[in-house]
């Protein structure tokens, strides 16, 4: 398409009339932009439980048990969907470089869901009657990163204490 040299007033005037590199970057910035990584919340949160569980150097059995249950109580899972949820979470916590890929696909959930997710992650901390600063560190940092309070936190982590 060959442009016009009359002037600029020329150009100003054939507003149906675009140059194809304009409509390509018009097109690239008008995209919204994604809000989620398209992460089933599940496997992100099934992916910060096996992260979370492992971050001491050592998986207990006592911390697996507490992990998949945590999974089969709150999203009403089977033995076997449990087990394939698990295995997929381990692979994609073995390849990641961070969390952002897993928070993000949580932090557009309801508040109580995050809140959920948080006690899910104490239950698992707990388990074996003792907080590693690791552990303590990483959920608070998940609590940060999907919008949970510190103060929301701190009273899961009494009410886990109480339990444990």
């Amino acid at each position: 398409m060959a442009l016009s040299l009359g002037g600029p007033s020329a150009y100003l005037e054939a507003p149906s009339r675009t140059l194809p590199m304009f409509d390509a970057l018009r097109a690239i910035f008008s995209k919204p932009e994604p809000t989620t990584t398209g992460m089933e919340p599940k496997l992100a949160v099934a992916v910060l439980l096996v992260h979370l569980a492992a971050i001491d150097g050592t998986v207990t059995a006592a911390e697996r048990e507490a992990l998949r249950g945590a999974l089969i109580d709150y999203y009403h899972l089977g033995e076997d969907e449990v087990d394939r949820l698990v295995a997929e979470a381990t692979r994609r916590d073995q390849e990641s470089v961070d969390f952002y890929r897993f928070t993000s696909a949580l932090r557009g959930l309801e508040e109580n869901d995050k809140l959920n997710i948080i006690r899910m992650m104490w239950q698992v901390v707990f388990v074996d009657n003792k907080n590693h600063e690791l552990e303590d560190n990483m959920v608070w940092r998940i609590a940060e990163l999907i919008g949970v309070s510190a103060r929301d936190r701190t009273v899961l982590r009494a009410q886990m204490t109480r339990t444990a």
